[in-house]
């Protein structure tokens, strides 16, 4: 017979105890890092990296960017009276702080610009002036005037992109400079298709300001001295309106450039884009065709070919020929101009 545990109805039967955790100590979240921060050196490891960081920053001469030279790049092209002026200080893309060095982390950020008509005689040498300051340039060239061949140094550079388009029609990019260029500028080829000059003028320039609109971007217009037509005043000024002809043969550039001037202008004022007009005169230099058909080409093009040299007029007529070193530094000062309007 086996025994029997009785229990009397007064005794509590036997509980079999049970694993309860140990409390949680208030402070214990913030001590264990500490802990372990400062188990075996741990703490001696972060300041010796930090300051073997911080000697090889400060050893490092903080870069600046070289003075502009010519020789390196094959020209660039120039405004008609607009003085290289650089703004100390100011608001302008264009500003420069003069004396010191750049605190290290506050350098110049380029700037992401597209140039339309990059790959012609005047644009290609913008192109190389915006590429040697740092900044991102894309070239949108249809090729009637342009050439790749003017921009083919550039091929593999990450700063720089080449996009075939024509601007009468819409293009959609994330900009902060539009520098619009588009255009062919030798009677010889914008009487080619005199429609089609107009509709550039006109039809592009609109496309361009409204992108410009669009991103917030500050848009340059390069305008022509043929806007003042066959000009009476000698030299012109900004203030004169011209002598015109907007029935001539010629004036599918003339007033096609003088409409894009108004565009541009009635931007600035109905929608607040910043803008830039600048008046370029008879430009000549490297990369220029030899086919252009206007004055120091024909020399150049004759002498060569050891024929006459053409006298055109009567020499009488008061001209400037800006030859295409310093076309840069012109945009630049238009660049760095905290007001509107034309140059």
């Amino acid at each position: 017979m086996g025994s029997e545990l009785t229990y009397r109805g007064h005794e509590s039967q036997p509980v079999t105890d049970s694993y309860s955790p140990k409390p949680i100590k208030p402070w214990f979240l913030v001590t264990r890092p500490i802990r372990y921060v400062l188990r075996e050196q741990r703490l001696v490891f972060v300041l010796v990296g930090i300051a073997i960081a911080s000697l090889f920053f400060a050893a490092i001469p903080s870069s600046s960017h070289a003075p502009y030279d010519p020789s390196h790049v094959s020209g660039t092209d120039t405004f008609s009276y607009v003085p290289a002026v650089s703004h100390v200080g100011g608001s302008g893309f264009g500003s420069v702080r003069s004396g010191g060095k750049v605190p290290l982390g506050l350098k110049r950020k380029g700037l992401r610009i597209v140039v339309t008509g990059g790959a012609g005689f005047v644009g290609s040498h913008l192109v190389d002036r915006l590429i040697a300051r740092g900044d991102s340039v894309i070239v949108v060239d249809n090729f009637f005037t342009g050439r790749k061949e003017n921009v083919m140094h550039h091929f593999g550079n990450p700063n720089f992109e080449l996009i075939r388009h024509d601007v009468v029609e819409p293009l959609l990019l994330e900009v902060d400079q539009i520098y619009h260029l588009a255009c062919p500028a030798s009677p010889v080829h914008y009487k080619f298709n005199p429609v089609k000059t107009i509709k550039t003028n006109v039809v592009g320039t609109l496309n361009m300001l409204g992108l410009a609109k669009r991103v917030g971007a500050r848009f340059l217009l390069t305008s022509t001295s043929e806007v003042y037509g066959d000009p009476l005043q000698h030299p012109q000024k900004e203030t004169y309106w011209g002598n015109v002809n907007p029935i001539g043969v010629r004036s599918c550039y003339d007033e096609g450039k003088r409409t894009a001037e108004t565009l541009t202008m009635d931007y600035h004022r109905g929608a607040g884009v910043e803008v830039r007009i600048a008046r370029i005169f008879n430009t000549y230099g490297p990369r220029m065709c030899i086919d252009d058909g206007r004055v120091v080409s024909n020399f150049v093009a004759q002498a060569l070919r050891k024929e006459p040299l053409s006298v055109y007029g009567d020499w009488e007529a008061d001209k400037e020929f800006p030859i295409c070193f310093g076309f840069g530094g012109g945009s630049d000062a238009t660049d760095g101009r905290r007001t509107c309007g034309t140059f």
